[in-house]
């Protein structure tokens, strides 16, 4: 007897066909709120990210049929986590109730008496034509859609779709699962009265940024397929409304579709940059090089803060030096007022805007991001006589402290964070540059370029990006690019991740 006191709850989450963008606002809170999560192989990754760190994470997907675990030992998974009294978030790709076999971990659910909620998703019958430019309806070709699957149980002796309805008419069709028996699904719809020049569309990794999409007729698509080895997983669209993809493509159709980039910043800072690729088209992938952590001690910033009513001048150079430095702020049992009349210069409007949750709006946001131009702007302003508190991380140049010492500032420079390299390479970059699978790689600082050489090792580090465009934010970036035998294809004429995306962009549109 199930205790019920312990008794969990089962959320059954539709994760969507694949961009993580696409999960819904109640379907992300079950994500975070679990205590365990059930995941398949076609959600999403990245929808993991919203989990709680303290979550289990247990794989059970299946790739071509080959199972992780079967639809018996999840059902049973599902009832054990919960009899445990755990939260148990099933994401599932697509909707769970589309051909997703969630009614069957429904009633496994209800005859153990676990109370469950289903959390709809979009599927992937819908969402993969949305993305290759296919509408399902349109009044000019078909006013109905059919959904089916192109892999029925194994153990039916007959088929239970009825080809003779389906061939008949001018509805779209979508077949799910039906890589595999192509053949025989083109040949059903025509021997019951499809004409073999009915428009056919293949939609592979729909919605994500490797999506491919293979398009002909009933006539000649399987030919197709095979001579582009077109495989798993794929949802197939039958029907006139295809032909409208000529000119309705948008999601393939931007400027680095196709195109994999690898981000190489710091992990808690990749999500921007990566954002603003992916809109773009990029297929991105994430190569933290670099951890924030805090310094060994606070001595000599917890001495800096103390005394900060006597600094004329507080610089920031980086976004992570006013996180560092307001946090410990924090600690100390002060505020913003601590800092009373002291100016502030921001170096870049990244800096400035960050500065704004604490009330604070820069005084002197130098024209040019460089430590050169810190100088040049204090030159303008004036610094002789004045003193400085330079809150750094522990691998920064001193251009900025030497060049104001050179003004005739007096500078106090704390580290306030440290770069340390990461342990290990994720294991998806490692086999995307294995594979040849990135384009272009991204440096934004000095120490990405460094710590991704020594991650990598020397000799590996070479041959994996021979050949990959180099894309370095700046000049002091680009130059450690090429101490370290790489040639830089890309730098933006502003030190921006804006205008990094923009040159990346411009370098590659140059190829089509």
């Amino acid at each position: 007897m199930i205790d019920s006191k312990k008794k969990g709850f089962v959320y059954l989450v539709g994760a969507g066909p694949g961009d993580p963008g696409l999960i819904t606002v109640k379907g992300r809170e079950c994500i975070s709120r679990a205590d365990v999560i059930v995941y398949d192989y076609l959600a999403n990754d990245a929808l993991l990210f919203f989990a709680s760190p303290a979550a289990e994470l247990i794989y059970a997907g299946k790739v071509g049929g080959a199972h992780n675990r079967d639809q018996e030992q999840i059902n049973d998974l599902l009832v054990e986590k919960a009899i445990s009294g755990k939260v148990v978030a099933r994401l599932k790709g697509g909707d769970p109730f589309v051909f997703g076999r969630g009614g069957e971990e429904c009633e496994a659910l209800v005859d153990a008496g676990i109370p469950f909620e289903v959390v709809p998703g979009v599927t992937a019958g819908i969402g993969a034509p949305a993305y290759a430019g296919i509408p399902l309806t349109h009044r000019e070709f078909t006013t109905s859609v059919a959904f089916v699957t192109g892999h029925e149980h194994p153990g039916k002796e007959k088929s239970e779709i009825d080809w003779d309805r389906l061939s008949l008419g001018s509805g779209t069709v979508v077949f799910y699962m039906g890589m595999k028996n192509l053949p025989q699904i083109v040949e059903n719809l025509v021997a019951n009265g499809r004409s073999p020049e009915t428009p056919v569309a293949l939609i592979r990794w729909g919605t994500r940024p490797e999506q491919e999409v293979l398009t002909g007729t009933l006539s000649d698509i399987v030919g197709k397929a095979a001579r582009a080895a077109f495989k798993a997983p794929a949802v197939t669209v039958v029907g006139e409304v295809v032909r409208l993809r000529e000119r309705l493509a948008w999601f393939d159709n931007r400027p680095l579709s196709g195109r994999g980039v690898l981000v190489t910043r710091a992990s808690d800072q990749a999500g921007e940059f990566s954002a603003m690729l992916a809109e773009k088209g990029a297929r991105v992938y994430e190569c933290p090089t670099i951890n924030i952590i805090p310094p060994e001690k606070y001595t000599e910033l917890d001495r800096a803060i103390e005394s900060l009513d006597g600094f004329d001048w507080l610089v920031f150079t980086s976004v992570n030096t006013v996180g560092f430095f307001f946090d410990r702020l924090t600690a100390l049992g002060l505020d913003t007022r601590a800092i009373g009349s002291t100016r502030v210069c921001a170096v870049g409007p990244k800096t400035a805007a960050s500065l704004h949750p604490y009330g604070i709006i820069a005084d002197l946001i130098p024209d040019d991001y460089k430590a050169e131009g810190v100088i040049a702007a204090f030159r303008s302003v004036g610094a002789k006589g004045l003193r400085f508190l330079f809150p750094k991380g522990d691998r920064a140049s001193d251009v900025v402290p030497e060049g104001l010492t050179g003004l005739g500032g007096e500078v106090m420079a704390p580290v306030a964070y440290r770069n340390v390299i990461p342990e290990y390479l994720p294991d998806p970059v490692l086999k995307s540059l294995e594979e040849r699978k990135v384009d272009c790689v991204t440096f934004t600082s000095s120490s990405t370029v460094e710590n991704l050489a020594v991650m990598l090792g020397e000799n590996r580090f070479l041959h994996l990006l021979e050949g990959v465009t180099v894309a370095a934010i700046g000049p002091v970036t680009a130059a450690s690019c090429r101490v370290l035998g790489l040639d830089v294809h890309i730098e933006p004429p502003e030190h921006t991740l804006a205008a990094m995306t923009e040159a990346i962009v411009e370098y590659f549109s140059k190829d089509k």
